[in-house]
């Protein structure tokens, strides 16, 4: 679909309402029954799909959908193929592309990862699980549509800054590389949720995660395949995500950062440690590192606190960052959490 701009009476352009449009490519015909059913009563989502490899392209760049679900397995051209020449495309480079493979195959997702893909899930999922993938990712190339919008209504027009100024800002607060959350929204989400947490005396928690030998990486393979390796992180840690309030961000370079809100460090270490073993899965060749696995890791450091006024915000970022400190001095690829570190008591 192209875009189409809503024109007020006053003829001052304003910003389009998107609509999730969801594009499947799978020629079986019980997947595709299947992903309809799943997405039929939900009204804010638009569906459609193609059976004939040879047409995904052309119905894409009609359709411009906010996600295109990609089966692996096709006649003719496979769905890496398919990938390869969605992001050949100007009008769908940014398209989000799910994977959808009958394997849990560690290596596939990598490849998928490598050729464009932006999640890898084994179908069928189940329907939340499919819902959340989909608005998740349509969610941020949504965002990114707004914010070219904005620009362009810029550019065009001195009397739209005041209004794209506040379009601006909401998208300001996304991480313009790996498109989750950046410091600013990290800082401010931090700060109200240390306010509710003390009023409400329940647990703050937060994850501070460095991405082990980076540097090395992006040495070995530069400075595209390091931002592509960012993406990736940040789609493993939001993929862990379970709740509305969970925020992930990305704190600097190849540091990221997740806030828990009311949450215990017993669960926030569950998490923690499915993250790093998610990444570590990813099998993402790193042979410069000197871990076991010659592969992308990443190392954790977990802080707790019920907030007061005895403590603080800053206090539970050092925490973090002290029990990071440990586990990349521990070995890397692991998780410590604050309580466990000389000198600290547990917080939970």
């Amino acid at each position: 679909m192209s875009e189409a701009q809503v024109i007020a009476a006053d003829q001052e352009p304003v910003l389009t309402t998107f609509k999730v449009r969801v594009l499947l490519v799978d020629d079986q015909l019980i997947i595709v029954e299947a992903v309809r059913r799943m997405l039929s009563d939900q009204p804010d989502i638009e569906f459609h799909y193609v059976t004939d490899a040879t047409k995904s392209l052309e119905t894409a760049l009609q359709l411009q959908p906010t996600v295109i679900l990609q089966d692996l397995v096709m006649p003719t051209i496979d769905g890496f193929g398919q990938i390869t020449q969605y992001r050949g495309e100007e009008g769908l480079r940014h398209v989000p592309v799910i994977v959808l493979s009958a394997k849990e195959d560690p290596k596939l997702k990598a490849h998928s990862f490598a050729m464009g893909a932006n999640d890898y899930m084994v179908k069928l999922p189940d329907k939340l699980e499919l819902l959340a993938r989909v608005r998740y990712h349509s969610g941020a190339h949504i965002s990114r549509l707004q914010r070219d919008q904005a620009f362009r209504f810029l550019r065009e027009s001195q009397k739209q800054l005041a209004d794209a100024n506040i379009e601006l800002q909401k998208l300001a607060a996304l991480d313009g590389l790996t498109g989750i959350a950046n410091r600013r929204r990290f800082d401010d989400t931090m700060r109200i949720e240390w306010q509710r947490g003390q009023r409400d005396k329940k647990p703050l928690t937060l994850m501070m995660c460095d991405v082990d030998f980076f540097k090395l990486y992006n040495d070995s393979f530069g400075h595209l395949a390091g931002d592509l390796c960012l993406k990736k992180v940040a789609a493993v840690l939001t993929e862990h995500l379970k709740r509305p309030a969970d925020l992930a961000a990305r704190y600097g370079g190849e540091e990221f950062a997740i806030i828990l809100p009311e949450t215990e460090l017993t669960g926030a270490l569950i998490v923690a440690e499915s993250c790093r073993r998610h990444l570590e899965q990813l099998a993402i060749e790193n042979p410069q590192a000197t871990t076991e696995f010659s592969c992308v890791t990443m190392s954790i450091g977990v802080a707790s606190v019920v907030p007061s006024p005895a403590s603080s915000v800053d206090e539970l970022i050092r925490q973090a960052d002290r029990a990071l400190y440990a586990a990349k001095h521990g070995g890397r690829n692991r998780v410590i959490s604050a309580d466990q570190l000389p000198g600290l008591t547990p917080s939970n």
